[in-house]
């Protein structure tokens, strides 16, 4: 068997197509598992790649990462069995071949990082004699560095190989973008090579691959073979293997020097791909320039009197005023007026909270911002969209002059609901700024687009949601607006994030208490509220009168003790009471606050 870099030299690389749809493993068998339950079966498949002209093999092993991550037993038999049948299947063919070893995602969380998972599989893989690795089907590129750097410690001429899954506008489904991480792949000095695999045919691929092509590493092009039918019993890609074939030289003369196929390629596409290439050979050098893209149309400035307020270092009011239940926003737009005559710099609208329906924040975002001229943050979840909704959504809020969100992962959908409404939670808050602010970038779709998130100060765990806000700092996130301060503990956690956080801008929440059953519902089934027993005591007796003005009272309390260590204020209006918060605004203006 060949290092792959021997290959490469002189010809392209061609990889065989993708094992787990071309391979029919039984009704819950998954293909992993049939290295050892029908090995017969595995190296059959290897054998007909082979025989199409393929030169490099991927050992059957994709779900090991998750596996070892999950620690089911018996993965790492599953991994010698792999190997062992690929390294068979060269050997039968004259052994000219690369066996790649052969890793899908592997799940990342502080008890499990990916960069764990990876070295695990790896060190069972190098123990075999592997000089060739794939990495594919990635989102993300966590832990894939410090992977590598493994591989080359324990083999320095091992062939790495990173394949990304993205999609037409070349983010992952993590709202990552395949340009960057194929830029940091190049400068870990640890990779040979990068491309993309999966969810894309060879059309669609094509101008995304221009992209990685610009990180100066040899680049690699698997596509699927089509997009997916999907019918009751399986799922079926039509692409023919001639239009496979002619499409993949087309990649190929943009500069990619390993082939091969995903989802849906058989031996069929291999060969006519196999059979194109020796009609129209090209020479071999992997690092060309991409093509030359249009420049970026620039998009006209929008007046955002909140963030220039912000950015000057002058306190600003931002209020939390949630979209009705119904469709009828005649007085949604009338509350929003008085405040905007009271003094606020923005509104912010909650994203269907507590899961329950609402009219939808960013377009009621929308409508203030276009009538009333007001600055409007809508909340955006990750409850309710995949990637392409949000993206979808984003742009429609930027036409609209919106420049502002706040990204937070979302109540759930209540258990009781959850078998007929689902939640999509494809990603969480930090997944969702990192996604934004990449198409905030110089030359994106949203430039100037600014990502702010949430910071619960009443955590139990102060310390891990103050680590989670600098992963979302470092994630794009230019500011915060906290959970309310209704205690002494909430001040000192906000001058502490005050500390910890340099850059950000902060706006504490202020949430007026109106009675003491409010108090009580507020501490009790509110998540991420805590209301200090002091001030639940000072609501016992009082009227709906007397509990407004103790909300007035003990809410410029708070704004007082939490002023010194914010950049304004995130005011929520309880209970739809708008004349209250006018009287807030109003009062912390008037203090100076």
């Amino acid at each position: 068997m060949k290092n792959a870099r021997e290959i490469l030299k002189d010809r392209v690389l061609l990889f065989d197509g993708g094992m787990g749809t071309y391979y029919k493993a039984r009704p819950g068998l998954e293909c992993e598992q049939a290295n050892l339950e029908d090995p017969a079966g595995i190296l059959a498949v290897h054998r007909e790649y082979l025989a199409a002209g393929a030169q490099a093999l991927k050992t059957n092993t994709f779900g090991l990462p998750r596996m070892a991550a999950a620690h089911v037993p018996g993965w790492q038999q599953l991994a010698r069995a792999g190997w062992e049948l690929g390294a068979q299947a060269l050997a039968e063919a004259g052994g000219e071949g690369a066996l790649f070893a052969d890793m899908g995602p592997a799940p990342d969380t502080e008890a499990d990082p990916a960069a764990q998972s990876y070295k695990a599989v790896a060190e069972v893989f190098l123990e075999l004699g592997a000089e060739n690795f794939l990495f594919e089907t990635l989102s993300s590129d966590a832990g894939l560095a410090e992977a590598a750097a493994y591989i080359k410690s324990r083999r320095p001429d091992a062939f790495v190989l990173v394949s990304f899954a993205a999609l037409p506008d070349g983010y992952t489904r993590e709202g990552l973008s395949c340009r960057e991480m194929a830029a940091r792949m190049a400068a870990c000095g640890q990779v040979d090579a990068v491309g993309l695999n999966c969810l894309l045919p060879p059309g669609a691929m094509a101008p995304v691959l221009q992209g990685v092509a610009g990180c100066g590493l040899p680049v690699s092009a698997m596509p699927n073979g089509g997009y997916p039918l999907v019918t009751r019993s399986r799922v079926v890609y039509r692409g023919r293997p001639d239009y496979f074939a002619r499409e993949m030289c087309r990649i190929r003369a943009g500069g990619a020097v390993i082939l091969g196929g995903c989802c849906g390629t058989a031996p069929a596409h291999i060969a006519a791909l196999r059979q194109a290439l020796e009609e129209t050979p090209m020479p071999i050098c992997g690092t060309e320039a991409p093509a030359p893209q249009p420049e970026a149309q620039i998009l006209p400035a929008v007046s955002d009197p909140f963030l220039r307020k912000l950015a000057r270092g002058e306190r600003v009011i931002a209020v939390e005023l949630d979209s009705p239940r119904d469709a009828d926003l005649t007085g949604y737009m009338a509350s929003a007026r008085r405040l905007q005559q009271a003094g606020v710099d923005a509104l912010t609208i909650a994203d269907c909270p507590i899961a329950r329906a609402r009219v939808d924040a960013s377009l009621t975002a929308c409508k203030l911002r276009r009538e009333l001229g007001l600055v409007a943050m809508p909340h955006m979840t990750c409850r309710d969209r995949n990637l392409n909704a949000i993206k979808a959504l984003l742009l429609g809020l930027y036409a609209e002059g919106v420049r502002e969100v706040l990204a937070i992962t979302g109540d759930p959908i209540p258990t009781a609901e959850r078998d007929e409404v689902k939640s999509v939670y494809q990603f969480n808050s930090r997944k969702l700024a990192r996604y934004i602010h990449a198409l905030a970038g110089p030359g994106e779709a949203l430039p100037g687009m600014t990502v702010f998130g949430a910071l619960n100060l009443n955590a139990r765990n102060f310390d891990v949601e103050l680590r989670r806000a600098q992963e979302k700092q470092d994630s794009g996130m230019a500011g915060f607006l906290t959970q309310p301060v209704l205690s002494a503990r909430a001040v000192d956690n906000l001058r502490a994030a005050r500390a910890a956080l340099p850059g950000a801008k902060l706006l504490a929440g202020i949430m007026p208490v109106v009675s003491h059953r409010n108090a009580l519902y507020m501490e009790n089934e509110i998540n991420g509220i805590h209301v200090e027993d002091s001030i639940i005591r000072r609501y016992e007796g009082a009227d709906r009168a007397r509990g407004e003005e103790l909300g007035l009272e003990i809410s410029l309390e708070m704004a007082r003790a939490a002023g010194p260590w914010a950049d304004g204020f995130y005011l929520m209006t309880p209970l739809g009471r708008v004349g209250l918060m006018e009287k807030l605004v109003q009062a912390i203006r008037r203090e100076g606050l």
